[in-house]
């Protein structure tokens, strides 16, 4: 903890948040005079940051080293937030991961623990700060998805299948949250400069080749549309007429566009 909490300032909780559009989603929400709780597995460079942006802006920033990937610590992160009274006005689940490749080729510990992150994870925090938003009746859910969520996506079975939970629950979400006043946002953005495509093994796949945006751009959108209650926030002019074309076009189309994308350059060879 970098300092006291202030009972005008608001608290935001960032999951994955020590990189890529999660460190720059910390970096808006502390511009912008809030509180925060940054969670990922980096505890190193957690402080770094919590540390920076207090020091810059002159909020509270608390750390906590938590891998998604054990259904246990939703659980764990609640109950640690609950002992030390800090009120979570803002949810960000930003952690995420892909893996490229055949679906039966690829590691089955590794795809599990994707499901884990990108899904359950994301829905089991969702459910333990949601009640007590609806209870202050102030509030909101920004869940981080992708453009992935408007098709499938041959070589990335499992995480385009992901995303598009994300993306579907979170408008479901929006609408029975109607009339609370919290909301809930779903930000799809397209391909960003981040460690993602490294972990996912994407470096040499046409889909990072061109219109890759930087994670900032991205991140400021993602707040914004979360501060005025959008349901749907897809960053970038390109990436926005995707997501409108795909829904037209014959789905055996989009399948081939799909995989040729996520194809890494030696794959066609």
């Amino acid at each position: 903890m970098t300092e006291a909490r202030s009972d005008k300032r608001k608290t935001a909780l960032i999951t994955g948040a020590s990189s890529g559009i999660g460190y720059e989603l910390a970096k808006q929400f502390a511009k912008n005079h809030h509180d925060l709780v940054l969670v990922a597995r980096n505890l190193q460079v957690l402080h770094k940051l919590a540390d920076d942006l207090a020091n810059q802006y002159s909020i509270s920033a608390w750390t906590l080293s938590k891998d998604l990937a054990n259904p246990a610590s939703p659980s764990e992160i609640f109950e640690e937030l609950e002992k030390q009274s800090i009120r979570v006005d803002y949810l960000v689940n930003n952690a995420g991961f892909g893996l490229q490749g055949f679906f039966w080729e690829l590691d089955p510990q590794s795809q599990q623990e994707m499901i884990q992150v990108n899904v359950s994870a994301l829905t089991h925090l969702t459910r333990l700060f949601l009640p007590g938003m609806v209870q202050r009746k102030s509030g909101g859910i920004l869940n981080v998805a992708s453009t992935a969520a408007f098709q499938p996506g041959p070589l990335m079975a499992v995480y385009y299948a992901s995303k598009a939970y994300v993306l579907s629950f979170t408008q479901a979400l929006s609408n029975e949250l109607h009339g609370t006043g919290v909301t809930a946002t779903v930000l799809c953005p397209g391909p960003t400069r981040t460690g993602f495509q490294k972990r996912a093994r994407l470096g040499n796949a046409r889909l990072f080749r061109r219109g890759v945006m930087d994670p900032e751009p991205v991140a400021k959108a993602g707040y914004r549309g979360l501060m005025k209650g959008k349901r749907i926030v897809t960053p970038g002019l390109s990436n926005r007429l995707l997501a409108t074309t795909v829904r037209t076009v014959p789905t055996g189309m989009v399948l081939r566009m799909v995989r040729r994308l996520n194809e890494s350059r030696e794959d066609t060879v």
